[in-house]
């Protein structure tokens, strides 16, 4: 779809275009950025401090945020030449907030959008060859998913469009498990059963808010090719399938310290995450309240992130 505002681009004060550009980068959107909290919290408490690991976690921030810049960009690109965006902003749909998609609203023209993203493209390029170069360590493991997740998520719905071909729920998860995993590994050397632990379960986070918007996008998304848990399966699979995820989070924390990878009261200071899982499922799906379930998933996921950097801040407390 080509509209008039994308064949003159859209006219708009150099001000407002700045925040346009903002709103198309979802700055406010900064939930994969956590697992560097969690990643640093991990680290032995002199390395917490150490200037050379601070730099690397900062590069890697960089990266990350000029990774999703990019990934969004493109993603309301092809959302909106392909009418979905327009569907699912449009005036039926009044709990979605329009202004968030400035190619919607006019404040950018595609051809704009297109030239940030790949300039998002080009600085996070740099800032993760920055932040494999200054790190402690240089394990191959940590480099090769560093690459595979900036690739894979800069492709979600541009260039070989995984999220319209089935692989959606396994970037939205394996992107957040490897940027817990690979800055780990950059910054040790190494990753143990319990990093590994908690970069699951930090993973599992945009996954079960992720799979709510898509719950809630499913008719635009079928209509485009879009092949999402929700597109693919009946309303029953796809509740099943979400109400599967949630239940794996769960037996995640207790499993991992029933096999001793964990703290034994590991799952009790988690308790706060599995139950708020319950209710978003319950609003979701017993209620019918997708979007609030949405939105209970950001609260859950940033809840566990908060969880997780206690219970390593207390586990090295004790490796003093």
């Amino acid at each position: 779809m080509t509209s008039e505002t994308e064949r003159r681009g859209a006219v708009t004060v150099p001000g407002a275009k700045v925040h346009a550009y903002a709103r198309l980068a979802k700055l406010d959107i900064f939930d994969y950025y956590l697992g560097l909290l969690v990643v640093w919290s991990l680290l032995p408490a002199p390395s917490r401090l150490d200037a050379r690991s601070l730099l690397t976690l900062a590069a890697f921030l960089v990266a990350e945020a000029c990774i999703c810049a990019a990934a969004v960009a493109f993603d309301d690109v092809t959302g909106y030449r392909d009418g979905s965006d327009a569907a699912n902003y449009g005036p039926d749909a009044p709990a979605r907030k329009l202004r968030r998609k400035p190619l919607l609203t006019g404040a950018l023209s595609p051809p704009e959008a297109i030239r940030f993203g790949w300039a998002m493209v080009v600085l996070a390029a740099l800032a993760c060859t920055v932040s494999v170069v200054i790190a402690p360590h240089h394990p191959n493991w940590a480099i090769a998913v560093t690459a595979l997740c900036a690739v894979a998520f800069i492709q979600y719905s541009w260039g070989a469009k995984l999220s319209y071909h089935g692989w959606a729920e396994v970037v939205l998860a394996g992107t957040a498990f490897g940027w817990l995993l690979a800055p780990y590994g950059l910054l040790t050397g190494t990753a143990s059963g319990f990093v590994a632990v908690q970069a699951f379960v930090f993973g599992l986070g945009p996954l079960l808010f992720g799979v709510y918007s898509n719950t809630n996008d499913r008719v635009a998304d079928a209509a485009v090719g879009r092949r999402t848990a929700a597109t693919v399966l009946s309303p029953r699979g796809n509740a099943i399938f979400i109400g599967a995820v949630s239940l794996a989070e769960t037996l995640i924390i207790v499993g991992s310290a029933a096999l001793g990878v964990a703290p034994w009261w590991f799952p009790l200071v988690m308790l706060p995450t599995i139950a708020l899982r319950a209710v978003q499922y319950h609003t979701g799906f017993r209620r019918g309240d997708i979007l609030r379930a949405r939105w209970l998933g950001i609260r859950a996921h940033r809840m566990t992130v908060v969880l997780l950097v206690a219970v390593n801040l207390v586990v090295g407390l004790g490796a003093l």
